[in-house]
């Protein structure tokens, strides 16, 4: 899968690869249609940092992460 192409398929991807690293209690808050493609490059960047983390993020990290999310949602804009 080629993940520098911005396409509704790769952001769902990178979404719920997100989710699932983050392990958030409330995985409801992390939807991939929320999101819009034209944010798509700054969802992928935070993807990146987490695959290099390899799910080790400190409890500041995540609340970093999630912050960033909630400024993108669609819902928010």
């Amino acid at each position: 899968m080629n993940l520098e192409t911005a396409t509704q398929e790769n952001l769902e991807f990178i979404i719920k690869g997100i989710k699932a690293n983050l392990k958030v209690v409330n995985a409801a808050i992390i939807n991939p249609e929320d999101f819009q493609l034209g944010d798509y490059e700054e969802i992928l960047d935070i993807y990146k940092m987490i695959q290099k983390k390899q799910g080790r993020l400190t409890m500041m990290e995540i609340e970093g992460v999630l912050e960033e999310l909630k400024g993108m949602r669609k819902a928010a804009k």
